[in-house]
């Protein structure tokens, strides 16, 4: 294990940063226990000579936790589920996904 992969260990095990969830692939089937890292960003939008502010919401997830994430894949946190509305990208190491969601 080199550097980046036991700091990417410790991020995700740390409570105050990463949560239990329960993943679904295809958003069907009993789900797999995983730790992922809600982000909530505000992103601007740009329309004629308007910008507009909105909530969005990114999941980040292990890759060795959850290694076939897709589009539609469902993620479950305290009971609120959450779609999968993008594919899913992976950081430059490869050992994180990114995806932005929405509730269900």
């Amino acid at each position: 294990m080199n550097a980046f992969a036991a700091a990417i260990d410790v991020m995700f095990e740390d409570p105050n940063m990463a949560v239990d969830a329960l993943y679904r692939s295809g958003g069907e089937g009993p789900g797999m226990l995983v730790r992922a890292i809600r982000k909530s960003p505000d992103q601007t939008a740009n329309f004629g000579d308007g910008r507009f502010v909105t909530d969005t919401m990114t999941l980040d997830l292990r890759v060795a936790e959850a290694p076939g994430l897709a589009k539609g894949d469902t993620i479950e946190i305290d009971g609120d589920v959450f779609e999968l509305r993008s594919e899913p990208v992976r950081d430059r190491e490869r050992l994180v996904w990114s995806a932005e969601a929405r509730p269900l």
